[in-house]
C-alpha cells in the first residue's frame, strides 16, 4: 500500500463532519469524499469539506476508491457498510457501538481478521485514561462506579441509553479489568412524552459481577436534568474519583497518576486521537488502534446482556 492512504466517511451526520474534519488534518492522507444514503446530506457536507459526494447505490463505487473509512451512519446501519467495506479491501473505523446486535460484531470482527485488515471502534475515552495513567496502576480494581447522565435530546434515537451512553463507560471498565464478565442485574426507566419514540430504555442502572471478584455499577440517562459523567474507582490501597466533565480527579491511592493529563496531546483530542492511531496502525507504524473491533465487541456484548436483563 502506498503511504498516502485514500480516505472517506460514511454517515453525513454531525459525527461524520467530525471524522471528516480529522481526515483533512491527517498527514499523507488523499481525503476522497463523503457517503449518505441521503446524496443531498452529503453533497452539503462534502461541499464544506472540499470532496466528493456519494449517495443512495454509490457506496460500492465509493468504496472502490478507499484504502480506510470511518463509519459514523446510524448505528443499525454500522454493521451494513463495515461488511461491505471489509469485503471491497478497506480498512474500518466506526463510531460507537461496533454494532447493534452480537452476530453483526463478530461477522465484523472475523472478516477483518480473514482479510488481514484493521477493525477499530470510536472508544475515543481511553485516551483520557491512558492520559491519567490508569492503565499503568499495577493493581487490579475491586469496583467502579459510573455515572453517565445526560439531558433530553433527538438524537440516536435508534438505539438504548445503553448503547448510546453507558457503552462509553462499560468500554473504559472492560480495559481497566484483569477477569472475564459474568452475571448482569439491571433496572430500567422509559420517557414519557408525547411525540418521543426511542428505541429501548432512556435510563438504566446496571451491575456487573467478574470472575475475578471485581463488580461495576453503570448509571446512565439521556433524561435527566444536567449532565454528570463521573466514575469511582476502588482499589485495596486506595480510590481514585474522576469528574469528566471538569476534567479533574481526586487520587488516594500511592500511585502517581497525571493530576494535567486534561493538557496532555492524546486527552486534548481524543478522537484525533482515535483516529490518526488507527491510520498508524493500517501503515504499520502501530500494533494495534485506540479500541479494536475485538475489544468493542466485548463492550456491545455486555450492552446488550444488560438491555436483555430488563426485556423490550
Amino acid at each position: 500500500m502506498s503511504r498516502i492512504l485514500k480516505a472517506g466517511v460514511a454517515g453525513a451526520g454531525v459525527f461524520g463532519g467530525y471524522h471528516s474534519g480529522k481526515y483533512k488534518q491527517a498527514d499523507d492522507i488523499e481525503f476522497v469524499g463523503i457517503y449518505d444514503l441521503d446524496r443531498s446530506r452529503a453533497q452539503i457536507l462534502a461541499e464544506a469539506q472540499g470532496c466528493q459526494a456519494f449517495g443512495g447505490d454509490e457506496l460500492g463505487a465509493f468504496l472502490a476508491q478507499l484504502d480506510v473509512i470511518t463509519i459514523a451512519t446510524p448505528a443499525f446501519a454500522h454493521a451494513q457498510v463495515a461488511l461491505k467495506a471489509l469485503e471491497a479491501g478497506v480498512h474500518v473505523y466506526v463510531e460507537k457501538p461496533l454494532a447493534i446486535t452480537v452476530d453483526d460484531g463478530e461477522a465484523m470482527v472475523s472478516l477483518a481478521a480473514s482479510k488481514n485488515l484493521v477493525l477499530a471502534c470510536g472508544h475515543q475515552e481511553r485516551a483520557v485514561f491512558e492520559a491519567m495513567g490508569l492503565y499503568d496502576v499495577p493493581e487490579a480494581p475491586l469496583s467502579l462506579e459510573a455515572v453517565r447522565n445526560g439531558t433530553v435530546s433527538t438524537r440516536n434515537l435508534d438505539v438504548s441509553v445503553v448503547l448510546d451512553l453507558m457503552i462509553h463507560d462499560l468500554d473504559l471498565g472492560l480495559s481497566l479489568a484483569h477477569g472475564e464478565a459474568g452475571g448482569v442485574d439491571a433496572t430500567a426507566r422509559y420517557r414519557q412524552a408525547e411525540g418521543y419514540k426511542a428505541t429501548g430504555a432512556d435510563e438504566m442502572t446496571a451491575e456487573v459481577k467478574f470472575d475475578d471478584g471485581f463488580v461495576a455499577t453503570f448509571k446512565a440517562s439521556r433524561m435527566a436534568e444536567a449532565r454528570e459523567r463521573t466514575m469511582r474507582l476502588v482499589y485495596p490501597s486506595g480510590e481514585v474519583n474522576i469528574d469528566f466533565l471538569t476534567r479533574k480527579f481526586e487520587n488516594t491511592t500511592p500511585f502517581a497518576l497525571n493530576a494535567d493529563f486534561a493538557e496532555a496531546e492524546i486527552a486534548k483530542d481524543p478522537l484525533g486521537t482515535s483516529v490518526f492511531r488507527f491510520l498508524d496502525t493500517v501503515r504499520g507504524e502501530r500494533a494495534k488502534p485506540l479500541a479494536t473491533g475485538a475489544e468493542a465487541l466485548k463492550a456491545l456484548q455486555v450492552a446488550l446482556a444488560i438491555d436483555e436483563a430488563v426485556g423490550p
